[in-house]
């Protein structure tokens, strides 16, 4: 197997993975539990993902780690900073192919080569957390990657 079909081979299956969460997060209504499962579920479910987790809005204009499956990230972050401020601040999907040309990036992990952040919405329409998935690959995500992230999220947190 030649690298790009081992590429393609470790890429997520997002129809499998959303009946997956579905059932795992059947009649759960508390967020933090919610985040915890689906972390967990698309940690380990693409190799492309090196660290996949939640930042929760716990006041205005600032962030807070959630649940998260890798190494350890930075504890808070503020809606003016960063990939993740910027997907909290905008409530628009932030697709980054190489951090280092995103301005005012925060590397809190030196492998991170590139990373998506989606906003989290509760079924108001309110921000409660981004979703945050950084992966040690250059330009490792795309416009596929952020439309099945984002029905991922509705289908969880907005029923």
């Amino acid at each position: 197997m030649d690298e790009g079909e081992r590429g393609a081979a470790a890429r997520v299956d997002y129809a499998a993975l959303r009946r997956v969460c579905a059932s795992l997060t059947e009649g759960e209504d508390d967020a933090v539990a919610l985040m915890a499962t689906l972390a967990c579920e698309l940690h380990h479910s693409d190799d492309r993902f090196d660290w996949t987790g939640f930042y929760r809005v716990v006041a205005p204009g600032l962030l807070k780690i959630g649940p998260y499956q890798g190494g350890h990230g930075c504890l808070v972050i503020p809606f003016e900073r960063g990939v993740c401020g910027a997907a909290a601040r905008t409530g628009e999907v932030q697709l980054v192919p190489d951090v280092e040309a995103f301005p005012g990036h925060i590397a809190c992990a030196a492998s991170t080569r590139s990373e998506i952040v989606l906003p989290v919405f509760d079924a108001s329409g309110a921000t409660i957390a981004v979703l945050d998935i950084d992966s040690d690959r250059p330009d490792a995500f795309d416009a596929d990657d952020a439309r099945e992230l984002a029905a991922l999220l509705a289908d969880t947190f907005t029923r």
